[in-house]
């Protein structure tokens, strides 16, 4: 692509649930502000562990973990094509304070702060629990080189517990933060991609979790969550 053609944004990713957070919110966000965030994508193929290779580590992220977003418009500190944001939650923030002036999938913390609170306990809640817990429970079930029960059993159960814990939150509501039912939002971009793959973390169903079932099938069916969903393309 020349250089004249360059989207704002390089999304540095692979098709994982932390991966598909960011492209679901780009998506969104291109919904409503057009091609100002326009996002070229780079595929990292984790299998092959690109994301260890020194100048992805030396320019993106020295903790060698996808996904990774370079903003174009502003100056790079670390060689990138422009400024670099690691970390899953902290690029959804940083997408909203700086692309979403009108607090679409966000809230203002001077005009809601209690909102805006909800919206990033929500958001930790999943950065430091569904993530890691369901992570493990994915590597112990699907990649660990030797069977080791007590591990797959506390992960699994821990998933399903935290789970448990989002239906304790959707009761009564139809989205993670906001006032009355709630607002869909970066919360609930931040975990959707993790209650989507269920199944690759051993629980075959959420059914026995009707209100997350209810708010995941809501999510889903968005056009834009679809995009966002099939980046990146695979051969």
């Amino acid at each position: 692509m020349s250089t004249a053609t360059k989207a704002p944004f390089i999304l540095y990713t692979d098709g994982t649930p932390n991966g598909k957070k960011v492209s679901v919110h780009l998506e969104e966000l291109k919904s409503i502000y057009g091609d100002k965030v326009a996002y070229d994508v780079e595929r990292i193929d984790i299998r092959t562990n690109k994301q260890k290779e020194p100048w992805f580590i030396d320019t993106l992220n020295p903790n060698g973990r996808i996904p990774v977003l370079v903003d174009r418009n502003r100056p790079s500190t670390t060689g990138a094509e422009g400024f670099a944001v690691f970390e899953t939650a902290a690029i959804l923030l940083y997408l909203s304070q700086h692309y979403d002036p009108e607090h679409k999938l966000w809230f203002d913390v001077a005009k809601q702060p209690e909102d805006y609170s909800e919206m990033l306990q929500w958001i930790f809640f999943a950065h430091g629990g569904v993530g890691p817990m369901q992570g493990q429970s994915n590597h112990f079930n699907k990649y660990a080189p030797e069977d080791i029960p007590y591990a797959k059993k506390r992960y699994l159960e821990e998933t399903k517990r935290l789970y448990g814990v989002l239906e304790i939150r959707l009761r009564n509501r139809d989205w993670l933060a906001g006032p009355g039912t709630g607002v869909y939002s970066i919360a609930d971009i931040n975990v959707f991609p993790w209650i989507r793959g269920h199944k690759f973390a051993g629980i075959e169903s959420i059914d026995e979790f009707p209100r997350l079932k209810a708010w995941f099938d809501r999510i889903e069916a968005r056009p834009t969550v679809q995009a966002g969903l099939a980046v990146p393309k695979t051969q």
